[in-house]
């Protein structure tokens, strides 16, 4: 390739380094926000078994994260999903994959950056600011707009900010947890206190619905740490680095989630957590002035801090999804624009980010619930992207599958074991959401709760833009699904 057209096809390469790419597959998660969000659900459905059901979600997690890894060895893509389904299984399978992917920054983005706002404001005191609607819809709007402009900036700018946040986020929930941790064995909880037991890590004594309930919370509260894969053109030794950071971003958050949820389910007994549910990412503020008195503030800025970071790195995966997409002719050329200076996919992330800021603003006019319910929704499409992406890695090698017992497990019966539970998880889902009174908002939508219907109308529309897409341009219909290339699989390295 010539040098005066990297700038129009490639990213930056090397532009971040292991850590750099590990703390923003952790911080994509948003922690603190997604363990608060859960926690108190999970407490209300499950009891004291809450920390069991975030250790059984990790191992879906633990081994699709095994298939991110092996497929990012063989093709260092940042599009990952959809580049892999395309080579594993064909271009239909994989457009959707792309599709689910980038509905997924669409649907959150909004989300995350309102509740960094709110909490930020009410960190500071503002409490009045943070309860006026139109003003913080405003300063969210003017949040997603600065984190969209620094992810065009580049990517090196964007990694410093994400390991200043981490280490904030982190540190704030350590202090929570050992301050909370040390109240109850000192007898001196506000709370009905429970001594933490081994048999909390037991998700099955939870039983029944109360089990696929919390497992679908604990799939929402571990996604998004493939945002280290998405950036994989840019990391230095991406056959490798990427796909390690994203496993061990898994590993990192089992650690924060597990000590945390004890903590909390510890200090507070599992009446209060039941009792204030409803309150979602709020029930850690609330228990933040029962820990930590007038400290409390360092837990709205630990949700807030998560928020923001999470607000950044969730572009990033749609972003890249979308420049892979384009670079294959399977959307509009423009959208693989490279900014000449930044080495950034600008257009496709500004894309993302108007589309999630139109999303943000319409869905809260019909009301603040079915915004939760958006999220719901998300749920949806995590199981179904994941899901496919542990399918294509046993496809993609499945020549290879009996060369050792090591390649057997963690590149085919781990991955089609995830994507299996994730099935599972999604059909629950479904049937679980055709119900409205099991939605946020309990009210119905064509009969169905909202967060269906809004998952049967991104799967619907994406199914529609596909087919147009086809007529307009069927060059990447043309793929073919292949299998990985034996030199590469029976490198010494691999």
């Amino acid at each position: 390739m010539a040098v005066d057209e990297a700038p129009e096809s490639t990213l930056k390469p090397g532009a971040i380094r292991f850590i750099d790419a590990l703390s923003i597959g952790i911080n994509s998660t948003s922690p603190a926000y997604s363990l608060a969000a859960v926690i108190g659900a999970m407490a209300a459905a499950a009891g004291v078994f809450a920390p069991g059901l975030l250790l059984a979600s990790f191992v879906p997690m633990l081994l699709i994260a095994s298939a991110f890894y092996y497929l990012n060895r063989v093709d260092q893509d940042c599009g990952t999903t959809f580049s892999w389904v395309t080579r594993a299984m064909g271009p239909w399978a994989g457009w959707l994959g792309g599709w689910a992917i980038s509905m997924t920054g669409v649907l959150v983005v909004g989300s995350l950056a309102d509740t960094g706002v709110a909490f930020a404001l009410r960190g500071f005191g503002l409490d009045s600011w943070a309860d006026n609607t139109l003003l913080r819809q405003a300063l969210t709007v003017i949040l997603i707009l600065v984190m969209t402009a620094l992810c065009v900036a580049g990517t090196e700018g964007s990694a410093k900010l994400q390991n200043v946040l981490i280490l904030l986020q982190v540190v704030f929930l350590l202090i929570f947890a050992t301050v909370a941790l040390y109240r109850v064995y000192a007898d001196t909880s506000s709370l009905d206190s429970i001594r933490p037991s081994l048999s909390w890590l037991n998700a099955f004594g939870a039983g029944g619905s109360a089990l696929t309930a919390g497992l679908l919370l604990g799939v929402f509260a571990y996604w998004g740490w493939e945002s280290a894969v998405n950036l994989t053109e840019e990391t230095e030794n991406s056959a490798s680095s990427s796909g390690l950071a994203a496993i061990w971003s898994t590993v990192i958050l089992l650690v924060t989630y597990l000590s945390c949820s004890i903590a909390v389910v510890a200090y507070a007994g599992t009446q209060f957590l039941a009792d204030n549910a409803e309150e979602e990412e709020y029930i850690f503020p609330l228990l933040a002035n029962e820990v930590l008195g007038n400290w409390d503030w360092i837990v709205y800025f630990a949700v807030s801090t998560a928020a923001v970071a999470s607000t950044q790195t969730t572009i990033i995966p749609a972003s890249r999804t979308a420049l892979s997409m384009a670079r294959r002719q399977a959307l509009p050329h423009k959208f693989g624009h490279i900014h000449p200076r930044f080495r950034t996919p600008d257009v496709s992330t500004w894309w993302v980010a108007g589309i999630a800021i139109a999303w943000y603003l319409v869905i809260n006019q019909i009301s603040e619930n079915a915004a939760f319910d958006s999220l719901t929704a998300l749920g949806l499409l995590i199981a179904f992207y994941y899901a496919l992406t542990g399918v294509a890695c046993a496809v993609y090698y499945r020549h290879h599958l009996l060369d050792s017992a090591k390649k057997f497990f963690l590149i085919g019966v781990g991955p089609l074991i995830g994507s299996s539970l994730l099935v599972w998880l999604l059909f629950e889902a479904i049937r679980d959401q055709a119900d409205p009174e099991n939605s946020y908002s309990q009210v119905s939508w064509f009969g169905l709760g909202p967060p269906l219907v809004i998952g049967i109308v991104i799967a619907v529309t994406g199914v529609v833009a596909m087919f147009v897409w086809r007529v307009i341009n069927p060059s990447y219909w043309d793929e073919r699904p292949s299998v990985v290339d034996p030199d590469l699989v029976n490198s010494e390295d691999f």
